[in-house]
């Protein structure tokens, strides 16, 4: 099967982490989970729980094919810093330089009332505050009382919705739309790894998918990682699921979900998301976190230097700057290039954990990587939302617990 993976031996003791997540599945919180933990390099753990579907109530297959999300931001940032290595822009290269239409914005006065109430920007946009999510950029769904995101939603720019557009209209829409910020001076989720795809295709010349392909996806043999999921693999994609109540996680009881975001991933799609649009395997996924935590290289081949992942789990943001959600407390974090970064340690982290990197997706996916306990745990479900879910927070603190 292609989905399975040789696991080193260890004498490290996982079994409270696995019946924790089993706990998950019985008590019908998820679906499904499936679990990696690797030292190093080595895979050292790797379990599935749960169900394909819960109708059938098939076994999670190991080479089962998950919506990954916003776990696609992680390679559309290699994929831009690839591209960085090979001289084709700077970090604080202005991105009008490349995609002009961003040339010209403006900026929501702090007290706006209304889109119209703007200034023009004083700073540039650069490819360092796409990546460092400083764009001042929005997503229209984060937080959707906000002006900055129902202007989005006002003129038909929203995360959560199906686009039948492709990057480059996307880019042109946004342009046309306030910042929420002037670029560099806060933090925002946004549609900036989308436009970092967009920049892909222009800096390559190449079509976003063709070059996921030619230069990540082959060269790791990642066969099963793409933008949707051909009819012969249909019966490995799990169904997605959501709870019964939104605002409890813990609360037993889920529904079938339909894919908003993306569509039913049946045919290749117009949009192909850089922020959120590719589907993986656990088996295809670990490959990549292999080559990050390996420092840039895996079977074989190098896809980025030492010192630019260096650089991407560093911090890029202005002093004092944090990472911040309105329904998800991340404190002590901060961001670099395509990483959110732990930079200050909370009561309840693992002493090992200070200046770990990481990043997940809404569906329920999350890869965290941690260079003081050189240890990488990744873990996923189908569950809609299900980023920063307890079990994935469970997962990484048992984890710890068992290696660190």
């Amino acid at each position: 099967m292609r989905g399975a993976m040789k696991t080193t031996k260890s004498d490290y003791d996982f079994s409270e982490m696995h019946q924790r997540m089993q706990f998950y599945i019985d008590q019908n919180i998820l679906s499904c989970c499936a679990t990696a933990v690797f030292k190093g390099a080595d895979l050292v753990d790797h379990q599935t729980f749960g169900y394909m579907d819960l109708e059938t109530r098939q076994p999670l297959r190991e080479d089962a094919i998950y919506r990954m999300a916003s776990n696609t931001k992680i390679v559309t940032s290699v994929a831009l810093m690839m591209l960085q290595e090979r001289g084709l822009f700077e970090l604080d290269d202005p991105l009008a330089k490349f995609l002009p239409e961003f040339g010209d914005m403006q900026v929501l006065q702090p007290n706006a009332n209304s889109a119209a109430d703007v200034s023009p920007a004083v700073n540039l946009i650069s490819v360092r505050h796409l990546l460092s999510h400083s764009a001042g950029l929005s997503y229209g769904f984060v937080e959707p009382e906000s002006l900055i995101d129902q202007t989005y939603l006002s003129n038909g720019v929203n995360g959560l919705g199906e686009q039948e557009i492709d990057l480059e209209e996307l880019c042109l829409r946004i342009a046309k739309l306030p910042l929420a910020f002037e670029p560099g001076t806060s933090w925002r989720y946004s549609f900036a790894t989308d436009v970092c795809a967009r920049l892909v295709e222009v800096l390559s010349g190449l079509s976003y998918d063709g070059f996921l392909r030619q230069y990540i996806f082959d060269p790791l043999s990642m066969v099963d990682t793409d933008f949707w999921v051909p009819e012969e693999k249909a019966d490995r994609l799990i169904t997605l699921y959501s709870p019964q109540d939104l605002f409890d996680p813990m609360k037993p009881g889920l529904h079938k979900a339909g894919d908003v975001i993306t569509g039913s991933y049946t045919a290749k799609p117009t949009m192909l998301s850089g922020g959120g649009g590719l589907v993986s395997t656990v088996a295809d996924y670990s490959a990549f976190l292999r080559m990050i935590v390996n420092a840039g290289e895996w079977s074989g081949v190098r896809l980025l230097k030492p010192e630019t992942l260096q650089s991407m789990r560093s911090n890029h943001l202005a002093d004092g700057v944090q990472v911040a959600f309105p329904m998800w407390a991340m404190p002590g974090t901060v961001f670099g290039l395509g990483f959110a970064v732990k930079n200050q340690l909370q009561p309840d982290d693992h002493a090992a954990a200070l200046g770990e990197y990481h990043w997940g997706g809404l569906a329920g996916t999350h890869s965290w990587m941690a260079p003081e306990a050189n240890l990488t745990g990744f873990c996923l479900t189908q569950r809609m939302p299900g980023f920063w879910h307890p079990f994935s927070s469970d997962f990484k603190a048992l984890t710890y617990a068992a290696v660190a």
